[in-house]
């Protein structure tokens, strides 16, 4: 994946750095039990069935309009990195390969943690084609991959529309109701910008894949668009919050303030 010089401009815009301190702490998190992640499975199948049976008489009308604003498929389609489905002791194996203890570690090793990071910083999880209700133009990625922002100049009118009111999420229904993403989860990110993370700024980022990505979440209702490292990084803090206080309630109070945040088209998402 190319990434547009703007864009790692972006990324790199206001580092942080706290890796080690947040592996750590990583390490410790444990994989849902069997029933809790059958319940959530459970939640998702349910609401994303009766979302597209609710929303099923707009989508025609909305992609008509989106067709008749600019020229181009009404579906757009992008490969977003997924689960990570390796078992728990497999990521803390790939983990102590590359941030093993220090005190064991000669300067030599250490020397060596470049080439080692190399293979860190591709992501683990499993790929997936996210669909979405286009809402830029059909060209807007030819220069590369770009951070968006509210003021986006490549976001056409229509697109505008369906921003403000998060219709262009609609087709990720069906990404939950295959399995490659849940209603309420960390958001999918594309595998150029998660390796760019992992590389100088967030070598902790790769663990929002232990969970699978949402269509909503408590990064996107808490916090706006991601236009720098800075943004994404406090995103990570809110996922890292999710990830820890699990539990069905909270997936609930998270979908009422999607809910809010879609029918007054204001707020974050």
């Amino acid at each position: 994946m190319h990434l547009a010089p703007a864009t790692i401009k972006k990324l790199y815009a206001k580092p942080e750095a706290r890796p080690r301190e947040a592996l750590r702490a990583f390490r410790h998190y444990l994989q849902l039990p069997w029933w809790q992640r059958a319940v959530k499975r459970g939640f998702d199948i349910a609401v994303s069935l009766t979302a597209m049976i609710l929303l099923a008489p707009l989508v025609p009308v909305v992609a008509f309009l989106i067709k008749r604003d600019s020229p181009g498929s009404f579906i757009y389609r992008q490969e977003r990195v997924g689960l990570d489905r390796r078992s728990g002791k497999e990521r803390r194996q790939s983990l102590n390969e590359v941030f093993g203890n220090d005190r064991r570690r000669t300067k030599s090793d250490r020397r060596h943690s470049v080439v080692e990071l190399d293979s860190f910083v591709r992501p683990q999880g499993t790929p997936f084609t996210l669909l979405k209700l286009r809402s830029m133009f059909d060209d807007a990625e030819s220069a590369g991959v770009l951070l968006t922002d509210p003021e986006d100049p490549r976001i056409t009118r229509v697109g505008r529309l369906l921003r403000k009111y998060r219709l262009d999420e609609i087709p990720q229904f069906w990404n939950v109701l295959r399995g490659d993403m849940s209603v309420v989860g960390p958001r999918p990110e594309r595998a150029g910008i998660i390796e760019e993370m992992l590389r100088g700024l967030r070598p902790d980022y790769r663990e929002r894949l232990r969970f699978k990505p949402g269509i909503t979440g408590l990064a996107q209702v808490s916090s706006g668009y991601d236009t720098s490292a800075f943004s994404m990084s406090d995103k990570l803090e809110l996922d890292v919050r999710y990830i820890n206080t699990y539990s069905l309630t909270q997936d609930f109070r998270i979908c009422l303030k999607t809910f809010r945040v879609i029918f007054t088209g204001r707020g974050a998402l």
